[in-house]
């Protein structure tokens, strides 16, 4: 085989590109913005001056920041891009529209696929970062046309998550974070018995995934089991064994 340099690359093997917001937060193993996240190369891009105060206000000046940081990750040679903040589904139409690459910035964009998995009637529980920022304009952009499905919880009311996240205290419990993230799926269980699976919208909440499995039984879907869905689709496995 013989290989051909792409113009402008200066490295190669990063399938998966993704947009950070400018939030100084610990990001532990299983968080999005952690390498040792994943079982393959990705390439981050931070968008300096993206906040986490100005994507809870739906800014949409931030956009053209945006499409260039991913017009960036695209020339480097990712295959697809996503992001690091259920809200950038805000800008997923957007950016979609400016790159030759998939564009997958929100996990919320898993909510009509979880829909399709379960019964007429039944509802899927989100646990959010802000439920109050989490409003009906945003999860129409992220094909969610009726919010009755949805039993949603937030966190902006902890006392270690927001402090860690929204404060950006410098320091964050993964035992502590875990216990409001059981928390608050306790509320949604008890708020609605007919939630039949679990999305973890924030990218800081996979680590939290088995135990939230473990706890209810439930499918818990989170930003890495939407990330590693699409790089199964951009970088196709080949099969071998025996019969």
């Amino acid at each position: 085989m013989r290989y051909q340099v792409k113009p402008g690359q200066v490295s190669y093997g990063e399938a998966i590109g993704i947009l950070l917001l400018e939030n100084y937060v610990p990001y532990i193993p299983g968080d999005v913005a952690n390498a040792t996240s994943y079982s393959y190369p990705v390439r981050f891009q931070r968008v300096p001056g993206f906040s986490v105060a100005r994507i809870m206000k739906h800014d949409m000046t931030v956009v053209e920041d945006l499409v260039r940081a991913a017009k960036s990750l695209e020339a480097e040679g990712v295959r697809a891009i996503t992001g690091d903040c259920g809200f950038m589904a805000l800008y997923q139409d957007r950016v979609a529209r400016e790159v030759e690459v998939p564009v997958f910035l929100s996990s919320l964009l898993q909510i009509p696929f979880i829909r399709l998995t379960q019964p007429s009637g039944s509802k899927i529980g989100v646990v959010t970062a802000n439920s109050r920022s989490l409003t009906e304009e945003l999860l129409r952009t992220a094909g969610v046309p009726d919010p009755g499905e949805l039993v949603i919880e937030g966190l902006e009311d902890t006392s270690h998550f927001a402090r860690a996240v929204f404060e950006e205290k410098g320091g964050l419990d993964p035992e502590l974070v875990e216990a409001e993230v059981l928390g608050a799926v306790e509320k949604i269980q008890k708020r609605d018995p007919a939630v039949r699976s679990l999305l973890l919208e924030c990218s800081l909440l996979p680590p939290y995934g088995t135990a939230v499995r473990e706890a209810t039984g439930l499918p818990v879907f989170d930003y890495l089991s939407m990330i590693d869905y699409v790089y199964s689709a951009v970088v196709k496995r080949k099969y071998e064994g025996f019969m």
